[in-house]
């Protein structure tokens, strides 16, 4: 028999758990139809669920189908609980993803759909309620294959050529034998290039076993290796308070009474599995060994953690999804928070997106976490599990810091009989990236045990920013040198010098400050649009161009999560009950409140004990404190560090990628232009005083590689284009917008085609009392500037601040624009320069589509013969 775990998804009120209640039933395994909204389904085990109706914890069930067991797992939909359903993937063989007929495809079903594709899951799809009214099947077909992926397929209707066109090899099976054969589909599902969707009401049973027949036998089974091992994606604890490590053995035997050793940061532990559990809803059934591809429970690890991998399984990845949200904890009268800490920390264990942070400076609790909902379930546990009563403030956003400079950072500590030295580079990494540590220091200056501890020092806490005390992210620290002592270093020195050196480097950087960002979809009505998109615009955030359906329009993009977490309300009483707003985790991007939030949060880096930036020397048999500004001319590490050298370099690295579009002697000529009226180019001039006791690395010693540029900006003086190109001035001359547009139109295919980002500015400086706006028009911004603001202006500011960490070229034939642009550092694109860039464009893109019809052609060809043949 074929084992096969599966997990089953879906948007909130999709139907996924009436799925689940359908396929259990059509099987055998349950005699009793359960419904949701009764409160009896069988795996909406805990009673919060059963209140609320929703899925909080994933949940088990097997159920068997011909000669296969399907291991089920139902995992929460509810945007609050995504981290339960994410970390399930890890340990799939095959997913159902439920859509809603009534809804299609929501904001939270891409996200899910994202996921699957991260971790490589075969998916089978059910849209449901097709027993409801305006469900068309062709049409969701259609949004399916255009939001998802063109191999979403209706497997219940003739589908054989459609699977063919999915992969030649199919498509050359189907030309020879009329059919695409069983093991032929199973392989391309398997391998995420079809995608099975059936139709059907869960509620009504209708095509629910259908669905389940097929499925089943499109699975193939894993092949598992002969060693052990096994993947932790679950902790829990039974009703008697045991706890629970969820795994799937993914290579040999585990055996109740084995001995697992597995690592926890510096700490190694050997323990038994004193039972092995096979869990169908809340029942269970202790087995003496557990086969590959076997989904158990084990009581007796008490120090496992969710990702650990077991035996011959690596760890897994840390999870996309991150809290976004952090409340202060309060305790009744009387309850100490040092005694409640360590039973708020088995709730932390269990479930991956609650964070307990305890605050040492005010004796404060305080929990970080996705949304109010799960804030209400947390509330709700603390009070069933524990008996206590608490309560939460109004919370805030969990901001976190990065980088926006190549910095070193030096920590040295030796107080009497102690010795460390840390010399670490500080890099700043692309949005979403994390931490990141890299060595480039050989085992015979620092051995090779010393570097471990310092990979482990940094990653086995979260290391506060200088702007507001949150967590650092998106990060690469290597390290560059250090120092031990035969006699005198301990463990703990190499602890104490690494913090040191992060912090040191934090002092030196320019810091940045990142706050959370949702994506959002909101539909109104049509009558409501420009109240809505003024709220967006209000809080900062990005609104895509609308998408108008009937009486309802849909507008979708991305905004701060802070003004946005409490818009649902404002929602329902602009639109009276008709809009309907939904929000994902987009990531974090750059707060765009920056000095109100770091001034209300009153931080204060220098005055932070607990987190020193200083270092510490000996001197005559005594410790002295260095403060960080003074530690570079103290540490003993000669590393051959300048202070400007890596600066020059990386500048020179800069100029070389971004070369102009322009001839060299043209550019030769407007710097000089450029320093006979102002002097000599610096490429510091326009950037503001740094901070002291700056350090850089001589690159060529160390073969540090720079940061690479992936996106390019391309600013367009539109105006000045649109009179500089013959067929647009003409156009222009008999209406002006429609000229805009046409560029809009040209600069949209040269964005798709060349793969940067286009912002096109128009001069809007003369009308009065305008504010200004950005807009989307086909992909690309499109910027009117404000009353008193030319698009000089605009372009000149944009190229300042883009630039510090982007390749921009600005596209114009203004030359003391031109001038000041080659100042900047940016790179310049004359008129006649780019109309030749985007003809030549446009002929590639003719080239294309006629190679693409003449393919499509040739298909339609060999469908032909293949229908004549038969």
């Amino acid at each position: 028999m074929k084992k096969i775990t599966v997990g089953i998804l879906a948007h909130v009120d999709a139907g996924k758990t009436t799925l689940c209640e359908g396929l259990l039933y059509m099987s055998g395994a349950l005699r009793k139809l359960g419904r949701v909204d009764h409160g009896d389904a069988f795996l909406d085990t805990d009673s919060l669920e059963r209140k609320r109706g929703i899925t909080i914890f994933s949940k088990q069930a097997i159920l068997t189908v011909g000669d296969t067991e399907l291991t089920l797992l139902d995992t929460p939909g509810h945007v609050d609980f995504s981290a339960e359903m994410e970390r399930t993937l890890s340990v799939l063989d095959y997913a159902i993803l439920v859509v809603s007929g009534t809804d299609g495809v929501q904001s939270h079903t891409r996200t899910l759909w994202q996921l699957l594709d991260r971790y490589g899951v075969p998916v089978f799809l059910f849209v449901n309620k097709m027993d409801l009214a305006l469900t068309r099947r062709e049409a969701l077909i259609n949004e399916l294959q255009k939001k998802l992926s063109p191999g979403c397929i209706d497997f219940t209707d003739t589908h054989e050529e459609a699977v063919a066109m999915c992969d030649e090899s199919a498509l050359e099976e189907y030309l020879d034998n009329g059919s695409v054969g069983l093991s032929r589909t199973t392989e391309l599902i398997a391998a995420r290039k079809v995608f099975p969707c059936f139709f059907g009401s869960a509620l009504k049973l209708d095509g629910v076993e259908e669905f389940l027949t097929a499925a089943a036998g499109l699975m193939k089974e894993r092949t598992y290796p002969d060693g052990f091992g096994a993947k932790v994606f679950k902790i829990s604890r039974d009703a008697q308070g045991a706890r629970l490590t969820w795994l799937k053995i993914t290579g040999g035997t585990l055996k109740v009474k084995s001995s697992l050793s597995y690592s926890v940061g510096e700490m190694q532990y050997e323990e038994k599995a004193d039972q092995l559990r096979r869990y169908s809803g809340q029942k269970f059934q202790t087995v003496s060994d557990a086969h590959a591809g076997t989904v158990v429970a084990v009581t007796g690890l008490a120090h496992t953690y969710v990702g650990l991998g077991l035996g011959a399984e690596r760890e897994s990845s840390a999870p996309l999804l991150e809290p976004v949200l952090t409340y202060r904890l309060s305790l009744p009268n009387g309850e100490d928070p040092h005694t409640v800490l360590p039973k708020l920390r088995e709730l932390e264990e269990e479930d991956p997106m609650l964070r307990i942070v305890w605050d040492g400076r005010h004796s404060e609790i305080h929990v970080q976490l996705m949304g109010k909902i799960q804030l209400e379930v947390l509330s709700a546990h603390i009070a069933e599990r524990y008996h206590l009563t608490v309560s939460f403030d109004e919370g805030s956003v969990v901001y976190r810091e990065t980088i926006a400079d190549r910095v070193l950072g030096l920590g040295h500590f030796e107080p009497l009989r102690h010795y460390a030295e840390v010399q670490l580079l500080l890099e700043p990494l692309p949005r979403g990236s994390g931490v990141r540590f890299a060595s480039k220091v050989a085992t015979d200056v620092l051995d090779l045990n010393w570097q471990r501890l310092i990979c482990t020092h940094i990653f086995e806490r979260e290391h506060c920013g200088v702007l507001t005390g949150s967590p650092v992210t998106d990060i690469s620290f290597t390290l560059v040198a250090g120092r031990a002592h035969l006699k005198h270093t301990e463990g703990g020195d190499f602890r104490q010098a690494t913090y040191r050196a992060i912090r040191q480097g934090l002092m030196q950087a320019e810091s940045i400050l990142l706050e959370p960002y949702y994506d959002f979809r909101l539909e109104v009505p049509s009558e409501c649009v420009g109240h809505a998109m003024t709220d967006l615009q209000n809080m900062s955030g990005t609104v895509n161009a609308p998408e108008t359906d009937g009486e309802m329009t849909t507008l979708t993009g991305y905004a701060p999560v802070a003004p946005l977490r409490d818009y649902f309300s404002e929602v329902a009483a602009y639109t009276r009950g008709r809009g309907r707003l939904t929000c994902t985790v987009h990531g974090y991007e750059p707060c765009h409140d920056r000095e109100a939030i770091v001034a209300v949060l009153g931080y204060d880096a220098e005055r932070d004990t607990d987190n020193p930036s200083s270092s510490v020397f000996c001197d005559h048999g005594g410790s002295v404190t260095i403060p960080w500004n003074e530690v570079a001319a103290y540490v003993h590490c000669d590393s051959g560090i300048t202070l400007e050298e890596a600066n020059e370099t990386a500048a020179e690295t800069h100029a070389h990628r971004s070369a102009p579009s322009g001839s060299f002697e043209q550019d030769k000529e407007l710097q000089s232009i450029f320093e006979r009226t102002y002097g000599k180019v610096e490429r510091k001039a326009f950037e503001p005083a740094r901070k002291p006791a700056r350090t850089a690395l001589d690159e060529r010693k160390y073969n540090i590689q720079t940061q690479h540029f992936d996106t390019e900006y391309l600013l367009v003086d539109g105006y000045n284009i649109i009179f500089a190109w013959d067929e647009l001035k003409a156009i222009a001359a008999q209406d002006i917008s429609a000229a805009r547009e046409m560029l809009v139109s040209i600069l949209s295919n040269y964005q798709g085609f060349r793969k940067c980002k286009v912002i096109l500015v128009y001069d809007a400086y003369k009308v009065k009392g305008n504010p200004g706006s950005v807009q989307t028009a086909n992909g690309i911004k499109v910027v009117y500037t404000k009353e008193a603001e030319t698009a000089d202006t605009y372009i000149e500011r944009a190229t300042y601040e883009l630039r510090k960490e982007r390749r921009v070229r600005v596209a114009t034939s203004d030359n003391m624009e031109q001038v000041i642009i080659l100042g900047h550092g940016a790179m310049r694109v004359s008129a006649h320069t780019f109309h030749a860039e985007v003809e030549e464009v446009e002929g590639q893109i003719s080239a294309f589509v006629e190679q693409l019809n003449l393919r499509n052609q040739d298909r339609r060809t060999i469908r032909s013969i293949a229908k004549l043949t038969e």
